[in-house]
């Protein structure tokens, strides 16, 4: 399901071939493969640590008896995540998930400890020859998403509570509001940094200060559900991200992009128990099934629903690439050309992205 892309390193977690087969012998003894999470904020119902557990859940069903897996909830980034990362090699675990790119060096540092243990470093994109590296192409989702608020606008402002400027989160708002503009052309995004990954009172601030800056439609890259909640309350629109939140925003949510990591992670722990574990870089999207529009609320029509779904498939087989320039060149908003007419990015370039689109309100990390 996720194809292994074989031909150039890359410098980040763009999709390669797994590499050296090194330490992928299988278990000697028949006990259950130990399996160890570790999620950088608590498990609520919705939000990047829900989608990882219910990757692990996934991995239960699927393997049953033959694995055993837990996880460690609301472990900070750096020397804590070090702490618990070794733990869980020191405890038998034989693979250990580290979905937060601040456990990427911590997890390397482990690794050297423990050869025999296999790691998984999710949005990291150092590996070694124990630790393979994946991540999603999130920004199609937003590109959907994007396609779907410029279709519910009628202020043509839109609102984008971001955590922090690296290239994951301009990826999504770039996309975002290129799939906004395909269709409304008039719309603009409007971006608050908040520098935090997880702070639900901040989130909820920064929506409310852009509904009072005319968005009427609001998507966000961080990891509480508060965004959703506070369009709820003001009577507005909202993406929910990693997760479906109509239980939190049943009134307010158009679409979600929703990450889908339980085939990944059975089929890595299935590698350790074939012993054909490879270490290596995945980078899956809308094709590989790793990232899912869909969970429309109950105001958007038919006939916009329609249109998503269509530019889903057309992302799927190939037809729609959210980085390439159609009819014109793709200018930032500083009126740079950044994709010439005609062309499209790499994934290199995509990896390196440091620029905002033209229509976007704001600057980078600011």
């Amino acid at each position: 399901m996720y194809k292994n892309l074989a031909g150039r390193a890359v410098l980040a977690w763009a999709a390669a071939c797994f590499l050296s087969p090194a330490f992928s012998q299988p278990q000697a003894s028949k006990e259950p493969l130990k399996i160890g999470f570790v999620y950088v904020t608590p498990v609520t119902d919705a939000g990047w640590v829900r989608q990882h557990e219910e990757g692990r859940k996934a991995v239960d069903a699927a393997l049953g008896g033959k694995v055993s897996t837990t996880f460690v909830e609301n472990v900070p980034e750096g020397a804590d995540a070090e702490r618990v990362i070794r733990d869980l090699a020191q405890q038998g675990h034989r693979l250990i998930f580290t979905p937060s790119f601040g456990y990427m060096e911590p997890t390397l540092k482990v690794a050297r400890d423990f050869p025999g243990v296999k790691f998984e470093s999710i949005t990291g994109y150092k590996t070694a020859p124990n630790v393979a590296a994946a991540n999603a192409r999130y920004y199609e989702g937003r590109y959907l998403a994007g396609i779907a608020a410029g279709r519910m606008t009628k202020t043509n402002v839109a609102g984008y509570v971001a955590g922090f400027p690296i290239p994951e989160v301009l990826q999504g708002i770039n996309a975002f509001t290129l799939g906004m503009r395909s269709v409304n052309p008039d719309a603009k995004v409007v971006v608050v940094w908040l520098n935090e990954w997880f702070d639900p009172p901040k989130e909820r601030d920064a929506a409310m200060a852009l509904f009072n800056q005319n968005a009427d439609v609001i998507a966000f890259h961080t990891g509480s559900t508060a965004v959703m909640a506070a369009a709820q309350e003001r009577g507005k629109l909202a993406v929910a991200y990693h997760s479906d939140m109509r239980k939190i925003a049943p009134d307010a949510q158009i679409v979600a992009v929703t990450h889908q990591w339980g085939g990944y992670y059975t089929e890595r722990a299935r590698a350790v128990l074939d012993g054909s574990w490879k270490s290596g870089n995945v980078w899956g999207g809308v094709k590989e099934g790793m990232i899912r529009v869909g969970d429309f609320g109950r105001k958007v029509p038919k006939a916009v629903q329609q249109e998503v779904l269509a530019r889903q498939k057309d992302i799927a087989e190939g037809r729609l690439q959210p980085f390439r320039a159609v009819a014109a060149d793709v200018r930032d908003n500083e009126g740079h050309a950044v994709i010439a007419k005609g062309a499209q990015l790499n994934d290199e370039q995509i990896l390196k992205m440091n620029w905002l689109v033209e229509g976007v309100q704001g600057r980078v990390g600011r």
